[in-house]
């Protein structure tokens, strides 16, 4: 389930539209790296600090090997494995709270068995004031655990609870979720995405193309958080067509991909950052949002454009002559192909 480089540069473009010093930069759930290596790349090498962690030992060689060939060596000691519910790794100064970072890229696994860690999850005790509130790490909730079908456990809404915990008060934070999150009427989904209109934090939304991930069908999205400005309102954009798919082999079996080619990145990056509303692009305000049950889905707030033409009154009843003509023509057509069926079952034997 590895990020594309397209998504990677365009979460770090929109993220990054300022140059910045000496910021902390972090994904819960790396991989092998590729967004963190695009987000290190827009700020610079050398005015960041990579901090990351993932579950396996096979991710966290790789991320290491691409920390050294992208210059980041400083950061190797920042990169540990483990599990980021039960064992999250980066503390702050005082080592009596998680750390928080400038900026926060990730693109976590939707859906995974969770159930040996449930526990713990539950009875998390990591909190913090914000907005002065008290907000534990999973305000919103922790998905039950199903009687089967484990695997399909909704990991993803705990890692994007953890980032939300994780940011700094001027933070920002790039997330891929699945598509299905925008509008889900699930009491944690709904629950996050108001959380983040009512905080006014949530900046922009994209949903992305079909088959943008080559190894899986799930349509996904990404949102964009930014804790540094109240946003009155939200940029969706709907970037589902864009894009061309061609075929390629994983494990010999043949797939389809969508191809983002770079005037498809650049536009969803000139879009979001100018805010240029067009057919695919629309901006809401937050209280209306709210009023469609926090829906994050760009379709949803289009205007229906009919299209109407003017007749005269001559124009409309020829047409409508026409119409009853051509009617008809397909009536008797019917009619006969109905007699021609039944004569044809008569002479069967």
């Amino acid at each position: 389930y590895y990020t594309p480089k397209s998504i990677a540069q365009v979460i770090a473009k929109i993220l990054v539209d300022e140059s910045v010093q000496n910021v902390e930069v972090c994904d819960p759930t790396a991989g092998s790296g590729t967004l963190l290596m695009a987000i290190a790349h827009e700020i610079g090498e050398d005015k960041c600090t990579i901090y990351s962690q993932d579950l396996t030992q096979k991710s966290v060689k790789l991320l290491r090997l691409n920390l050294i060939l992208n210059g980041l060596t400083h950061s190797l000691p920042n990169i540990k494995q483990a599990d980021l519910l039960e064992f999250p790794q980066f503390l702050n100064d005082s080592k009596n709270n998680l750390r928080q970072f400038d900026f926060i890229v990730s693109n976590p696994p939707f859906k995974t068995d969770f159930s040996a860690t449930h526990e713990k999850c539950t009875s998390d005790s990591y909190v913090r004031i914000i907005n002065g509130k008290e907000q534990a790490r999973f305000f919103a909730g922790v998905p039950n655990i199903p009687n089967k079908d484990k695997d399909k456990m909704a990991i993803y809404l705990l890692v994007i609870q953890h980032i939300l915990y994780s940011l700094k008060d001027n933070g920002k934070a790039g997330i891929v979720v699945p598509t299905k999150f925008l509008d889900w009427t699930d009491k944690i989904a709904t629950g996050i995405r108001q959380y983040l209109i009512d905080n006014k934090w949530l900046k922009a939304v994209v949903s992305m193309p079909s088959n943008v991930f080559a190894n899986t069908g799930t349509s996904v999205s990404v949102i964009f958080i930014d804790k540094s400005n109240k946003h009155e309102d939200v940029v969706m954009l709907d970037a589902s067509k864009l894009g061309r798919q061609e075929s390629i082999k994983i494990n010999n079996k043949s797939v389809k991909k969508t191809i983002l080619e770079k005037k498809d990145l650049d536009y969803i990056i000139d879009a979001i950052c100018n805010r240029k509303i067009d057919d695919n692009l629309v901006i809401k305000d937050t209280e209306t949002i709210s009023k469609k049950k926090y829906s994050l889905v760009a379709g949803q707030y289009f205007d229906i454009k009919v299209e109407r033409v003017n007749w005269t009154e001559e124009e409309f009843k020829e047409r409508m002559s026409n119409y009853d003509i051509e009617l008809r023509k397909l009536f008797a057509e019917s009619h006969a192909l109905e007699e021609q069926i039944l004569k044809d079952i008569g002479e069967l034997k």
